[in-house]
């Protein structure tokens, strides 16, 4: 009898040990918040509409998000939830039937097999959408999961719900930071990343950021605001500028305090509530805005009024959160020690930044540096318009900005790799008609190709995403994005003239960069311009 209790004493803690210690197939994880359960997707684990924030809505609207009122029974994360508030489309629909003004919400892909120990590398996808559109449900992690990588994909609250300043609300908690509620959304999940990450097997102290657009803005932003100091460890920017004056950020009170701004948000703000007759500037006038709806407030996606003042502020410098814009910040040496992957595409738009209606009209915005403009971009005088215009905004608003951003990080001896994406689908090259276009980059970086709207994924596609997912994977995992059988991504050298490109060919290597000579006019004509 006493043989057989000890054996089966033995027994039960073998069993205990072996739980303990054996990675599960655990689709149950509990949170700071409470217990959550999520799906098998493609193979993985995934968990969908996770709040990070409570519903910034009523007298939260406009307030730095607030904490989640946790739960006890396990809530279900298998369904995506609300966009935050946008436009739909076509415009003049109203507000998109997907969104809805409780949004703050955060997905996770991870591996199906994972503890508490794991400590798998994990990286945060900020969307793009110009600060105004987007979600976090547009994306899959699943190659990443694959790969032992966790991959969150977050929400953050867009237009003048994500940006928006107005004198009452200036006075209304002094102490608490106004204007880029997007930017406070952003650090709140990279704050519940690093709170609850360890439960999903992610290891907290292993964060890449990574983002596209205004959400390479927003990492450049976060790049540089105190607040977020420490939340990550890496930063992935892809095109998302570096420089001053491209959704960057305006100045919340001052009239003409900044060249690109001249604007006030708050001025803006008040442009805003006369929209809808609010007058004054005063509580009574925030409770008017504050009773508006979701729809009202996204206003079909207008940034001006039917006047031609302007309604919409993009990200805006507080003081508090913003302290000074992501350029003015590099050029005092004042980034973190954070290493970076930045680059761009090689035909980002053919306007939109720098508008045209004739090769003489774009010349003259460069009259500062007219002849060697000329000289870079017609040098014959015979260059097609259409493509002129198409480099120029690609140029000034994205390449030069990168090499700028590559060059301040490698001069603080911080690893930057500088890249080009030049790679055209054969199924898009009749859209593409000059180069890779804005955002084009993404699904590759994904390793999601999926065929639509025109696009129909070939082996070459499939060899591309691949190779880009690899080394954004090796990046997130060491801090390098190099990795056995790949080619050799060097750091960016400032005595050299050299990119990484992702070439049309579907290869990828390091080469002379051709782009040379346009983007030493644009630096010259900005760096005049601030003189």
């Amino acid at each position: 009898m006493k043989k057989i209790f000890i054996g089966v004493f033995f027994l039960v803690n073998v069993a205990i040990f072996w739980a303990q210690t054996t990675p599960k197939n655990n689709l149950e994880v509990t949170t700071v918040s409470g217990p959550i359960r999520g799906i098998i997707e493609n193979d993985v684990s995934v968990f969908k509409g996770i709040p990070y924030a409570a519903p910034p809505v009523g007298a939260n609207r406009w307030r730095p998000p607030q904490a989640v009122q946790s739960w006890k029974d396990v809530r279900d994360a298998g369904k995506y939830c609300a966009d935050c508030p946008q436009a739909g489309w076509p415009r003049g629909s109203g507000m998109s039937k997907t969104s809805n003004e409780d949004c703050l919400f955060l997905n996770v892909w991870k591996p199906t097999v994972t503890t508490s120990k794991s400590k798998l590398p994990v990286m945060v996808w900020i969307h793009g959408g110009a600060f105004v559109g987007g979600s976090a449900s547009g994306y899959r992690g699943s190659a990443f999961a694959k790969q032992n990588v966790i991959l969150v994909t977050i929400n953050y609250r867009l237009g003048r719900l994500g940006h928006f300043a107005f004198p009452a609300l200036s006075k209304e908690n002094p102490n608490e930071p106004k204007g880029s509620y997007a930017y406070m959304d952003q650090i709140a999940a990279l704050e519940w990343v690093h709170k609850n990450i360890q439960a999903f097997g992610g290891d907290p102290k292993n964060v890449t950021l990574f983002g596209e657009s205004a959400g390479g803005v927003s990492v450049h932003s976060l790049l540089t605001i105190p607040s977020a100091k420490g939340l990550f460890q890496k930063a992935i920017i892809e095109s998302g500028g570096g420089r001053d004056g491209v959704l960057t950020a305006r100045p919340i009170d001052k009239e003409n305090a900044d060249i690109h701004y001249p604007v006030s948000a708050e001025t803006i703000g008040v442009n805003f509530a006369k929209r809808y007759t609010i007058e004054g500037t005063d509580t009574e006038a925030l409770q008017k805005l504050r009773a508006l709806s979701a729809s009202e407030i996204v206003d079909d996606g207008q940034e001006s009024a039917p006047n031609g003042l302007p309604t919409y502020s993009g990200p805006i410098l507080d003081g508090i959160l913003v302290t000074e814009t992501a350029e003015s910040s590099y050029k005092r040496g004042r980034q973190p020690n954070v290493s970076i992957i930045i680059g761009s595409n090689s035909a980002e738009v053919p306007a939109g930044f720098v508008n045209a209606a004739s090769k003489e009209e774009l010349i003259s915005f460069f009259a500062n540096v007219k002849e060697e403009f000329s000289k870079a971009y017609d040098p014959d005088g015979n260059a097609d318009f259409a493509k002129m215009l198409t480099l120029v905004n690609t140029d000034k608003v994205w390449a030069e900005p990168a090499r700028f951003t590559a060059r301040i990080f490698i001069a603080k001896k911080t690893p930057a790799y500088l890249y080009l994406f030049s790679y055209v689908s054969e199924s898009m090259k009749g859209r593409m008609k000059y180069g890779a276009s804005h955002a084009s980059e993404i699904p590759y970086v994904f390793d999601n190709l999926t065929d639509q709207y025109g696009f129909k994924a070939d082996a070459k596609d499939k060899e591309v995403a691949k190779l880009m997912n690899a080394y954004w994977i090796n990046f997130a995992k060491t801090g390098n994005p190099n990795g056995k059988g790949l080619p050799k991504w060097e750091t960016y050298k400032t005595n050299k003239n050299e990119v990484f490109e992702f070439k049309t060919d579907g290869s990828a290597s390091t080469v002379n960069d051709n782009r040379k000579a346009r983007l030493d006019v644009i630096e010259k004509s900005l760096d005049k311009e601030q003189q």
